[in-house]
């Protein structure tokens, strides 16, 4: 029986053409903001934990305030952090081990073409180059990494091997040379692609030679911070800042420099995204709400217009019951035909949307069809559509039959 009245629903939704398509459409629009927007969002949020460089890895990265925007960290700060800063970190009995980073803007000439790139330093002992290499999860597409007794040798990004119509067509491999500054370097490896506008056009030098060209005396842009105990990072946190107030005179609340954990930057990222996917949803749930309000108007109108088929069907033995299921099923399929539609449409924006974000900061994401979502939305646009058809089918189901012949 449960068959034969969903055959008569979708038979009476064709035969009302074009005014269920208009009906499903407020539906429709809203599924397709909920399903594209989750899809963006995780996307981006990945997108942007590539880039930088955000991991599950117990570390912590501690950074001067100041005006970053236009350069790497520590760029323009009016105080900034010095190898002092992270010896005295290092002496805290919560710390393991710490190491400074200087990253510098700096002329690469391979070829006779020339570019501006940042060169990151990379220490001259092997347990903090274990370290750096932990952070930056790094790993060589050809030749090798750094080792604590190299020198005039350097690591590159993987966009400067890929990148060889920048260089004239020839490619920068391991064991050719390049002068960073006018100074020669022979290139030791390649990095594996990241997907990640930071660390594929990155260059890493050793810090004795990074010293030789770049005059940045004692200062440091970055002081990454390995814990004693992984599980207690937070304590770790807080003895580095309580450590940096004293050393740097500030008071709590007022800092001029930012001691961070992976899960807090994870959680600075999340909470804005999430705060637009709110946004969104709202407007989402107002097409939706919309889109309920067409289906009770539909089938109020369907219930005005089909009087005497309803007449019909309680003389030949139909009851309340019989005639209420008809037209509720019909609304449930109003809602779970335009929920299909925009669950289909919102799965395509959001597998463009991350092939164009791959394409706009050179990410290597790959789009996921989240089916538990697809079927989540499925089931939410049936029932929208049940509820907004409930007042409509009693209405249909308390018709006097003789009224309804007669109307």
């Amino acid at each position: 029986m449960i068959r034969d009245f969903f055959y008569l629903a979708i038979k009476n939704l064709k035969s009302r053409g074009i005014r269920s398509w208009l009906t499903l459409l407020g539906v429709f629009i809203g599924i397709t903001a909920v399903v594209s927007l989750i899809s963006l969002g995780n996307g981006l949020e990945l997108a942007v934990g590539s880039q930088f460089g955000i991991s599950a890895n117990q570390l912590i990265t501690v950074q001067a305030g100041g005006i970053s925007g236009y350069g790497p960290p520590g760029t323009f700060v009016v105080d900034p952090l010095t190898s002092d800063d992270s010896n005295a970190i290092e002496r805290l009995s919560s710390v393991k081990n710490s190491i400074t980073r200087i990253i510098e803007l700096a002329e690469l000439e391979f070829n006779e073409k020339v570019q501006f790139i940042y060169v990151g330093s990379a220490p001259n002992s092997k347990e903090d180059l274990d370290l750096l290499y932990t952070q930056l999860q790094v790993g060589t597409f050809e030749g090798r990494l750094l080792t604590e007794s190299d020198s005039g040798r350097v690591v590159m990004g993987y966009n400067f091997y890929g990148d060889d119509e920048e260089w004239g067509g020839k490619k920068i491999i391991p064991g050719k040379s390049v002068y960073i500054n006018d100074k020669k370097f022979q290139v030791s490896g390649i990095l594996e692609k990241r997907g990640s506008f930071i660390f594929d056009n990155i260059i890493l030098m050793p810090e004795s030679d990074m010293s030789e060209i770049f005059d940045f005396e004692d200062t440091v842009d970055i002081i990454v911070v390995e814990p004693r105990d992984k599980e207690d990072i937070s304590k770790t946190k807080e003895d580095i800042e309580n450590l940096l107030r004293d050393r740097r005179n500030v008071k709590k609340g007022e800092e001029d420099f930012e001691v961070s954990t992976p899960e807090s930057t994870l959680s600075t990222i999340t909470g804005v995204l999430n705060g637009v996917k709110t946004f969104v949803a709202i407007i989402a749930s107002i097409s939706i709400l919309i889109g309920l309000l067409g289906i009770i108007n539909t089938m109020t109108t369907s219930v005005m217009e089909r009087k005497k088929e309803i007449g019909i069907s309680k003389s030949v033995g139909a009851r309340n019951g019989h005639i209420f299921l008809q037209f509720f099923i019909e609304s449930s399929l109003l809602g779970l035909i335009g929920g299909l539609g925009g669950a289909i449409f919102g799965t395509l924006i959001g597998v463009i949307g991350v092939q164009g974000i791959n394409n706009w900061i050179g990410t290597s994401l790959s789009p996921n069809v989240d089916f538990v979502l697809i079927s989540l939305s499925l089931v939410g646009s049936f029932l929208v559509g049940g509820i907004a058809g409930i007042i409509p089918a009693i209405k249909a189901s308390k018709q006097n039959p003789v009224e309804a012949l007669r109307g």
